[in-house]
């Protein structure tokens, strides 16, 4: 059993309900595996931990970083190197004006001054830094104040797409970049095998672009409601919002 966390287990205001927490306690309690696969840093899951009582594990930063909820530490990194870093980042501020870069760390992130921080970052107080291509990181974030975020990937795609891994998973112009080749599925197939679990076996949730590699691997995918218009025509099944307990109510009727 894998699911996204924003937008599609956990409510718009960032909270894991009551329901959401029994279910994922079913899933547990039936022998099955369950894993969070998340765009988040493993340091904005502290909430989740403590929620879902350290039960699980977590696929995070779009599959770059693999967190052991019950020890809360990092087991396994997928880093983009210093190289590959500085290329991307020239080729994108050579050809798309006004982008500014943030980075996130197997530890800690930092960003440009321009960079506009949202949501957890904001109250975070990231490290500004001159440059972003100092060191390996699991996932750099370019953020443009004017283009959507669909028009965005298409020319990141274009332009590096041959040297990183691009997606997204919000509503504005912040296109997320990891290591090529790096994905929720990748992570997620890599997590599947270790327990001889076969993409048959696996139910999938998702709601944004990013969740799509992880929905196409797993043998049966829903969409919440208030997904993607993308994801929404992928997958097989979609159950109701975020807001009103989708995953948990699949959960529910898959577990009784």
């Amino acid at each position: 059993m894998a699911t996204d966390l924003d937008g599609t287990a956990l409510r718009t205001d960032g909270t894991v309900s009551p329901r959401t927490v029994a279910a994922f306690g079913k899933v547990e309690e039936s022998g099955s595996v369950l894993a969070f696969v998340t765009g988040r840093p493993p340091r904005w899951m502290g909430g989740v931990v403590s929620a879902v009582r350290h039960h699980g594990l977590a696929i995070c930063a779009n599959g770059a970083l693999i967190y052991d909820l019950h020890t809360e530490r990092i087991v396994e990194s997928h880093l983009i190197a210093i190289d590959v870093l500085q290329e991307v980042v020239d080729q994108l501020r050579a050809n798309v004006s006004d982008l500014v870069f943030s980075v996130e760390y197997e530890a800690g992130f930092a960003h440009e001054s321009d960079f506009l921080l949202a949501g957890l970052d904001r109250a975070a107080g990231a490290a500004r830094v001159d440059s972003v291509t100092s060191r390996p990181c699991a996932k750099l974030l370019a953020l443009h104040p004017v283009m959507g975020a669909d028009e965005l990937q298409a020319a990141v795609d274009e332009l590096v797409g041959h040297l990183v891994t691009a997606t997204h998973s919000s509503r504005r112009g912040l296109i997320e970049m990891s290591a090529q080749g790096v994905t929720k599925a990748t992570a997620l197939a890599a997590l599947a095998g270790q327990h001889e679990i076969k993409p048959s076996q696996t139910v999938a949730f998702g709601d944004m672009p990013n969740d799509l590699p992880m929905l196409s691997w797993a043998g049966t995918s829903y969409a919440v409601a208030n997904a993607h218009p993308d994801v929404l025509a992928a997958v097989d099944h979609v159950t109701t919002t975020n807001d009103d307990d989708g995953v948990a109510r699949v959960i529910e009727e898959l577990f009784g």
